[in-house]
């Protein structure tokens, strides 16, 4: 019975995530290079095959399995600014406008506006394409020995009401297909993602980190400019 369980997450899972609106978010413009392989290489796309809309009734956890926030967490708080140290990466972090289409915008990280931000109770998603200035850093980190260097690493998320929130890197998750961990994450941990491909039918890198500490930021910190613009 476990094996016909596997093989019906595996076959039909996929799919029935399409249809209900949770397809990973991003497609990248890079092609796969396992294990210590020379870096990839940057493909442009003709076209993009168009993500689904996503429905905020359809992809929250199921009633009863996230805790509630906290009175202090403010409503309208969002993730503004992202920021890995060790790997260089410091990108401002929007949600992609209603009316950019859904490819990702470049130049900047977004945050998936499906489930939650940080101090939420909920896991904080945010994601960006695999190129340079972007996260093309963590995608090359991990393949490298699975990114094992990544594991401990320091990761920083400021917001919108002036907080800045510190992670800890504890898992890599590679060729990774769907959001179910995402949706069911309880303990509010961050999730980063980029493409391991040059397009959605390729899988996904996650990164996951567990919270470490919140305190107030420099305002100036915590809104930096940013300046999307269409991939191209």
């Amino acid at each position: 019975m476990r094996a016909i369980a596997n093989r019906f997450r595996s076959r039909l899972l996929p799919a029935l995530l399409l249809a209900a609106g949770l397809a990973l978010l991003g497609a990248g413009l890079l092609s796969y290079a396992a294990g210590v392989a020379p870096g990839p290489v940057a493909q442009a796309l003709a076209s993009y095959r168009p993500l689904p809309t996503i429905d905020p009734a359809i992809v929250l956890p199921p009633a009863g399995a996230t805790p509630a926030p906290t009175s202090s967490f403010p409503a309208d708080r969002v993730s503004t600014r992202i920021v890995f140290p060790r790997l260089g990466i410091d990108l401002p972090v929007i949600a992609q406008p209603p009316d950019a289409g859904s490819f990702p915008l470049c130049d900047v990280a977004l945050y998936f506006t499906s489930l939650g931000q940080p101090g939420s109770g909920r896991a904080t998603y945010i994601y960006a394409h695999a190129r340079v200035g972007m996260f093309l850093p963590l995608l090359l980190a991990s393949q490298v020995d699975n990114g094992a260097a990544l594991i401990g690493d320091t990761v920083e998320v400021y917001t919108s009401d002036d907080e800045l929130f510190v992670y800890r890197v504890t898992e890599v998750r590679r060729h990774q297909r769907d959001l179910v961990d995402a949706l069911d994450d309880t303990q509010g941990r961050l999730w980063l993602q980029t493409s391991e491909g040059p397009n959605d039918s390729y899988p996904k890198l996650q990164v996951v980190a567990e919270f470490v500490s919140a305190a107030p930021a420099d305002p100036f910190a915590a809104h930096p400019e940013a300046h999307p613009r269409q991939c191209t």
